[in-house]
This record gives C-alpha cells, structure tokens and sequence, in this order.
C-alpha cells in the first residue's frame, strides 16, 4: 500500500477520523433522551449468575427463572422518555407515547418514583427514568417551556457573589481615602 504525504509527515492510512465540520445547514439535535444508564445491564447479568445456582442445584423447578435476567435488561434498554422542541416521546415495556407541548399544564415530582405531566384534560402520565435530577435536560430541550431550577438558583448565587465582591471593593476604596492619623 502506498504511504501518503502529508505536509511533511507520512501518513499511514487514507482514512483520517476526522470530526465533520458543523454547517448553517446542519440543524443542532436539540433532543434530549432520558433513560436507564446502560450500567445497569451489570446488574442485569449479576442477577443471571446468581439465579444459575438454584437452577443448576434443580433445573426441573428453578429453570424457569434464567428468563428473569433478560426481561430486565429488555426493560432496561427500552424504558426512555425523549423530550424535543414538540413535545415528549414516552416508551415503556410495553407502550409508547407521545404527547405535544400543548397538551401539557405542568409536572409534578413525587418523593418516589417518576416525575408525572399533569394534562390540560385533567389526566396524570408519568414520564419514564424523568426524576427532579434529571430537570437540566428537561428543561435544556424543551425549549424555553420548562424552567430550569439549578440554573436560577445559580445566578441567584452569582448575583450575591458579585454584589458581595463590589461591597468590598467599595469598603477598601473608602478606607484607602482616609488618611491616617498622624502620631507626632
């Protein structure tokens, strides 16, 4: 294979992994998907190895539990919720929905469990793997809909943090102002 030049060093392959460059044309994907992490397939295989005991012990009675490992990690890897500038995706075990920014009143976050849209027809839905952590996504792809919390309470911060800081640079300009006493 014939080596390749470039500039002044040699290159080995043809095919650099090269990012693509963004481009006006390119619309930024401004979806947000909320899942299970995949961490948790781990879990899922821990679960296999120690269901194999039983089974290995009495396959007759206990088989039947090695189907219990791979119904979690189907759950795992199919629970989401994806939130885009229209409105909400939800996908559970078995269902999936969506529901349009219109339709939404606003979300109430439980002490367990996940977060819930209330309806403008008086219905609750949960909103899969959506809890109050997960509020910065929410509200970064909902475009504007949805208010971010953490992000008001860190200009709040911000704000005193500055106001403390020209308080005093106003305290060591009045003090630098006067002049000290003599002692003669």
């Amino acid at each position: 294979m014939p080596r390749l030049q470039c500039e002044d060093v040699e290159v080995s392959s043809p095919q650099q992994p090269v990012p693509p460059q963004s481009s006006s044309h390119t619309p930024a994907d401004s979806r947000q998907v909320i899942r299970i992490s995949p961490l948790a397939l781990i879990a899922c295989i821990f679960l296999l190895f120690c269901l194999s005991f039983p089974v290995l012990g009495w396959p007759a009675a206990f088989g039947w539990t090695l189907v219990i490992p791979f119904l979690v990690a189907a759950w795992v890897l199919r629970v989401r919720t994806t939130v885009s500038p229209d409105g909400l995706e939800l996908r559970r075990a078995f269902s999936s929905q969506s529901i349009s920014w219109d339709e939404i009143k606003g979300f109430r976050f439980p002490k367990r469990g996940w977060a819930r849209a209330d309806l403008v027809d008086g219905t609750e839905v949960s909103l899969p793997t959506v809890t109050f952590g997960r509020l910065p996504q929410l509200a970064s792809a909902s475009g504007g809909r949805v208010t971010d919390p953490y992000a008001a309470a860190r200009e709040a911060e911000e704000r005193k943090r500055a106001a403390e800081d020209e308080a005093t640079e106003s305290d060591r300009a009045g003090t630098a102002d006067v002049p000290e006493p003599n002692a003669d």
